[in-house]
């Protein structure tokens, strides 16, 4: 069986890292995408941190470590100050730079961008075109995809989903099982309101801050508060009915600060 060629090699150079374990600098053993042959790259703890297939442009470059368990391949770069380790995994085409952190069991993948002071861990995932960035935290088992971008002090956790082209900044908290999409525009804690257990089927009702005024999610609709409201009269009973149109106003008094008539 014929051996596989490999792309890098650890180097001589290494770094003690706190737990004693030892980070050793790559070095390119071939030229692929931009890498040119004999290039220095950043820090792993073994092969098993980069994949060596040339088959993919993974790359760790400047300072940036991964260690643990960790894993980046395909297309994926881990560059600049970044820290990838845990059982984390960075795949696809997607980037982690900066001072940037990915760790635990959190996946980062696609063409997702996750960089500035930013962390994603737990069980978290980043796909997609979202971008995490700033002082923004990911975490739990929280998704951000499609789109999305969560950056600033923004928090976004539990089994909360961010998709579409929302955007969750400032400081902002999105959690629970909260789905914010669309054009969601949430810079405050008070701009999104959601309650679990709702309706007919026990789903999670969400209404956020738009760029058109506030949007409504429950299941597969998306849209303006009347038109939820409208759609409920066609569909549902009076209790499910009544139900909506009660946590409306709620979700109305707490972003808003007002209350319907």
């Amino acid at each position: 069986m014929k051996e596989q060629r490999k792309k890098y090699e650890l180097t001589g150079e290494f770094i003690e890292h706190c737990n004693g374990k030892k980070l050793y600098r790559i070095r390119a053993l071939v030229s692929f995408g931009v890498v040119v042959a004999g290039q220095l790259g950043g820090f792993v703890e073994s092969e098993k941190n980069l994949d060596q297939s040339l088959s993919g442009n993974a790359w760790v470059s400047g300072d940036a470590r991964v260690y643990g368990n960790a894993q980046v391949y395909g297309n994926a770069w881990v560059y600049g100050d970044a820290r990838v380790y845990g059982n984390a995994q960075v795949y696809g085409n997607a980037r982690v730079y900066g001072n940037a952190q990915v760790y635990g069991d959190a996946w980062v993948s696609g063409d997702a961008r996750v960089y500035g002071n930013a962390q994603v861990y737990g069980d978290a995932w980043v796909s997609g075109d979202a971008r995490v960035y700033g002082n923004a935290w990911v975490y739990g088992n929280a998704q951000v995809y499609g789109n999305a971008q969560v950056y600033g002090n923004a928090r976004v956790y539990g089994n909360a989903w961010v998709y579409g082209n929302a955007q969750v900044y400032g400081n902002a908290r999105v959690y629970g099982n909260a789905r914010v999409r669309s054009y969601a525009v949430i810079s405050e804690r008070k701009m999104i309101f959601w309650a679990s257990n709702v309706g007919s089927e026990n789903g999670t009702l969400t209404v956020f801050n738009g760029k058109d005024g506030l949007i409504v999610t429950r299941g597969c609709f998306t849209g303006a508060v009347d038109e939820f409201l409208a759609k409920s009269a066609e569909v549902h009973d009076d209790k499910t009915k009544n139900e909506y149109k009660l946590l409306i106003e709620v979700a109305k008094s707490r972003i808003l600060g007002v209350k319907d008539e």
